[in-house]
Order: structure tokens, then C-alpha cells, then sequence
């Protein structure tokens, strides 16, 4: 399942597409073409065969500002806070379906919240054919303006939040942060929800206390639905895998041996109880079958 912090930044190009636009052209200098809306596409990118493509965002710059106008540029957005070796096999197959879908040029918007990763997603994914090269467009924390300015911030709410989720350890971050809360005081009520919860669920603890400072919260609670399912479930899921550990731990103490697959079953399991009930086992347990019994 994915993260608070990818869903979070997926909902910002969500709320407003033309955050694609300042990235591309404010921040990597990417000629646009001539276009006069900006709008959300189908992020669908499934072929008629039995794999599934799904991109995090589409967002097209089309050439006319009612109707449906024709587009002009496609924009695949996927936000990457990992390394997954399978993207470099399914971004080049985003880039070919939404292009001969829309008939458009296409590029690939990638947004990482680490430095490392995002050098990752920038190396060219060589395709085998001769000089056909795609080149990832990333945005990571080197990238990303550092927002200090509340005309700015509110003029442009979800670069501040990307600005004080890259740059919480900058010197001016609380310059950043005093710009984030002027920037969420532009935005309805639904949005500053969001936008607070996201930069909340993301920042390292002291700059959660000076924010917290800031917006007069004490001790902030998460408002949102989406926000609260992913840290709760989070939390969750580092209980079971702090718990399985211990189990694994127990075992070997113990000088009990524990094949693979026993191993990969222990730590794969998603259940509480289960792997409670195991750790307790452990404790008495001759052999690691009497985990199970």
C-alpha cells in the first residue's frame, strides 16, 4: 500500500495540475508549448493484454481554455520515495501508451523526496534500440525552490508545501515554515487539511515542534481521513515487523534453527496477533515447528 507521504504528494498535483507547470518550467527549464488550460487525464496507462499500467498523475496542457481542447503536451507525474527497479521497465511503456493514445508529446515528471533516490530515477533508461533514450525529468529535494517568500507561498500553496517537505534541515527552514502557514491561510478549508496533515506526516520532530509552535496546535492531530488511514496503518505495520523481528531473535538465541521459508512466512506475516502469539511460543518452543502446533 502506498505511503501518507506518496499519496500526499500525488493530492497535491491532484488539487492543482499547473504545480506540473512550475516544476517544469520554473524549476528545469523545460520549453512548454503554447497552451491555455491545464487539466487532469485518465491515469490508466493499461494496454489490451494482461498487465496492468497504472501512472500516479496524468496531467495534459491542452490548447484551449473551454471545451476539451486538443493536447499539446502530456505529463506523466510519478512520485518516487524509493528505488524500484520495475519502473524502469514500465516508464518507457507509460510514455509509448498515453502517446499514441492523446497523439501528443509526452515527458516524464518524477518527484523524490531524497536526494539519493532521485539521482537514481535521473540515470537514462537505455532501451535497446539505437539512440532511443528516455531521460527522466526529476524534481528532488536540490531541485525544489526553497519557498521563504508568503507571496510566493500563497500564490503558489502546493510548491510551499514541497518546499518545506525538501528542506526541513535547510538553514532558512523556519523561514520555510512561516512561509508553508502563510501559503495554507490562501487555501479552503479542505485543502489546508490536507496540506497540514501531509507536511506534518513528513517533517522530522524538531521541525514538527516549530511548526506546531508556529500554528498554535501544541500537540497536532491528523484531520484527514486519507492522512490519519495511512499513519495509522504505518504504525501498524511497524509493530508487526518490529514484533516478527523479535520472534526471529528469540529463535536464534535459542539455537534454534529456522529454515527460509519459515523465515519468509514470519516475516511476511501482516497479522498482530499472529506473530504475538508466535513471539510467546518462541520463548518455550524445542523446534521451530512448535511455533505452528
Amino acid at each position: 500500500m502506498p505511503s501518507s507521504e506518496h499519496e500526499g504528494l500525488v493530492e497535491l498535483f491532484r488539487h492543482r495540475p499547473e504545480l506540473v507547470v512550475d516544476l517544469l518550467h520554473d524549476v528545469l527549464a523545460v520549453e512548454l508549448p503554447r497552451y491555455q488550460r491545464v487539466r487532469l487525464e485518465s491515469a490508466d496507462l493499461t494496454e489490451l493484454t494482461p498487465t496492468e499500467y497504472r501512472a500516479d498523475l496524468v496531467v495534459t496542457l491542452a490548447d484551449a481554455d473551454g471545451g476539451i481542447g486538443a493536447p499539446v503536451l502530456a505529463v506523466v507525474v510519478e512520485v518516487q520515495l524509493s528505488r524500484d527497479g520495475g519502473k524502469r521497465w514500465s516508464w518507457p511503456v507509460y510514455l509509448a501508451t498515453l502517446r499514441a493514445r492523446l497523439r501528443c508529446p509526452v515527458v516524464l515528471l518524477v518527484v523524490c523526496t531524497d536526494a539519493a533516490v532521485a539521482g537514481w530515477c535521473a540515470t537514462p533508461v537505455e532501451l535497446g534500440h539505437p539512440r532511443f533514450v528516455l531521460a527522466p525529468l526529476v524534481v528532488g529535494p536540490r531541485q525544489v525552490p526553497v519557498v521563504t517568500d508568503a507571496g510566493v507561498a500563497c500564490a503558489a500553496p502546493e510548491l510551499a508545501v514541497l518546499s518545506a517537505m525538501a528542506h526541513a534541515a535547510h538553514p532558512d527552514r523556519d523561514k520555510v515554515l512561516r512561509a508553508l502557514v502563510d501559503g495554507l491561510a490562501s487555501v479552503d478549508q479542505e485543502r489546508w487539511t490536507l496540506y497540514s496533515d501531509v507536511v506534518f506526516a513528513a517533517l522530522p520532530a524538531a521541525a514538527r515542534r516549530y511548526l506546531e509552535a508556529l500554528m498554535g496546535t501544541g500537540t497536532y492531530e491528523y484531520r484527514s481521513e486519507f492522512v490519519r488511514r495511512y499513519v495509522l496503518q504505518g504504525r501498524a505495520e511497524g509493530r508487526v515487523e518490529g514484533e516478527a523481528r523479535a520472534v526471529l531473535a528469540v529463535l536464534a538465541t535459542r539455537g534454534i534453527e529456522v529454515p527460509d521459508d519459515v523465515r519468509a512466512r514470519i516475516s511476511g506475516c501482516t497479522d498482530v496477533e499472529q506473530v504475538e502469539t508466535w513471539l510467546r511460543r518462541a520463548v518455550t518452543a524445542r523446534t521451530v515447528a512448535d511455533l505452528f502446533d
